[in-house]
């Protein structure tokens, strides 16, 4: 398990918070005694001296890494007035591989073995006449040997702590006999995030709620979980999506995907009417698809069993494989090919039974399928030819009546602006008009035929040219210049009469 310093550091805090809190929680219930006394400690004396003797004098290394914490809750009975008996002693405790990160190795951090934890534990008791109950936090994990191991110390009961791979914590009972309170006690990890998780696992595997289910083992098993934390997930999931249901198949719950709407009663239903559609097979189409989704939920998972031992006779045969391989006499080489045909053979009947369930598995979803379509169906509740066409027609007629009072606003709002104005203003804007008239008669008229200005050197008076008898000339810019030397242009011909 790789853990940085920081990541070890945010450990050991998240459960010293957390395993306070659940202190608190258990005086006078799980802990006895009547009054308490809270302590902590640490190893930060060491830290400090492991960090000099590297010659590291940074303080804020210091801070940064991870210092073994502990908090000890000492419970006390009052005996007679004046006097307190000691009644037990419950510690949350940190063990982290200091040497580890005091020496900067940028490696993965080794795990707590039996022997480190074992001198760990015997330092942390002290009176041995008072019951002892320790929970041991390792941010890097420990052995296997240590997870397997019963720490036998009188009157001492041991629960070890680790974070797991999928962002929860894994608590182990190093003792025999130990109560599931305790285990509970020192699980950093509160129901509510451990609810989250197990919902946040069936959101990525959603997928197989639409092809068959999910188990309480599975998830269990992929998220760390005990299995009745996953089946109470398993029930608010449920309460929450109304799709889903929760059915126990062979000693398994299994999580499926149901009808979409529930199966609703028919309104003014008589008792015999009722009683009819209890006993006939038409009708509740809901009912079928979950009945259905059911078997197909369970054969699924007996699917997903077989295809778990298809593997590990897989691997198996490759260990064969490889035996026989190695083995350089014909007398192991002919046990080993007779162990791998009838291995084989094995096999290929799994991989039927597990074709047969997939085709049994095809044809209850075709049938879910088909009625979840009739359901579908009656649900939209769509209106009678007869009701589409009225409407059509309806809505055809208000189209044209709109359409209608529309053009007639149109013909008012015409005559609206000369209707309104008053004389006066009638009179004002007949004087705009005239105004307007005066430039226009200004404007030469061979000007107004050409729409544009006439050039400069064609400024002449314009009663000149009135005076024409010719009347008015063509302008003078579309000819060109009398040739030099003062020769006039020939006239033209006269025309042929």
């Amino acid at each position: 398990m790789t853990v940085d310093p920081a990541q070890a550091l945010q450990c050991e805090t998240d459960f010293l918070s957390a395993v306070e809190t659940n202190f608190e929680a258990a005086k006078g219930i799980d802990f006895r005694g009547s009054s308490w006394q809270r302590a902590e400690y640490d190893e930060s004396d060491r830290l400090k001296a492991l960090l000099a003797s590297r010659r590291m004098f940074d303080r804020e290394r210091l801070r940064a890494l991870p210092a073994n914490r502990r908090i000890a809750l000492h419970g006390f009975e009052r005996r007679l007035m004046f006097w307190k008996r000691r009644t037990g002693v419950a510690i949350a405790s940190v063990l982290s591989p200091l040497e580890h990160y005091a020496s900067g190795a940028s490696g993965e951090p080794p795990p707590i073995g039996l022997g480190e934890l074992t001198d760990h534990v015997r330092r942390l008791v002290g009176d041995r006449k008072v019951p002892h109950i320790i929970g041991v936090c390792s941010p890097s994990g420990f052995t296997d040997e240590a997870r397997r191991a019963r720490l036998d110390l009188p009157g001492v009961t041991v629960v070890l702590v680790e974070p797991d791979a999928h962002d929860g914590w894994r608590t182990i009972a190093a003792s025999d006999a130990v109560d599931p309170r305790l285990l509970r006690i020192f699980d950093p990890e509160n129901v509510k995030h451990k609810m989250e998780r197990v919902r946040r696992l069936i959101e990525e595997r959603s997928a197989d709620l639409l092809t068959g289910g999910l188990s309480v083992s599975s998830i269990a098993r992929d998220a760390n979980l005990p299995e009745p934390v996953v089946r109470e997930g398993f029930e608010q999931i449920v309460v929450a999506d109304p799709e889903l249901r929760m059915a126990k198949k062979d000693g398994e719950f299994l999580l499926f995907r149901g009808a979409a709407v529930r199966g609703m009663e028919k309104k003014g239903m008589n008792v015999i009417d009722r009683i009819r559609q209890l006993f006939s097979g038409e009708g509740d189409e809901a009912a079928k698809i979950n009945v259905l989704a059911e078997r197909r939920a369970a054969l699924s998972q007996r699917r997903d069993r077989i295809y778990d031992d298809i593997v590990k006779l897989e691997n198996k045969e490759a260990d064969l494989l490889e035996q026989g391989k190695a083995a350089k006499s014909a007398v192991p080489r002919r046990r080993l090919a007779a162990q791998l045909a009838q291995l084989r053979k094995d096999i290929a009947r799994q991989n039927t039974t597990a074709a047969m369930l997939n085709q049994q598995i095809n044809i209850i979803s075709t049938d879910i399928h088909n009625l979840t379509l009739i359901q579908q169906g009656q649900v939209a509740k769509l209106p009678e030819t007869e009701e589409l066409t009225e409407h059509a027609v309806a809505a055809e007629e208000m189209l044209e009546t709109l359409k209608a009072d529309a053009e007639l606003v149109g013909g008012l709002e015409t005559g609206m602006d000369a209707m309104l104005a008053s004389a006066e203003e009638q009179a004002i804007l007949k004087e705009f008009e005239a105004t307007d008239e005066k430039p226009k008669a200004a404007t030469p008229p061979m000007q107004q035929r050409q729409g544009s200005p006439a050039p400069q050197r064609q400024a002449s008076p314009a009663p000149q040219r009135a005076d024409s008898p010719r009347g008015p000339e063509r302008a003078v810019d579309s000819q060109p210049e009398s040739p030099p030397g003062g020769a006039s242009r020939r006239p033209a011909d006269p025309e042929a009469t």
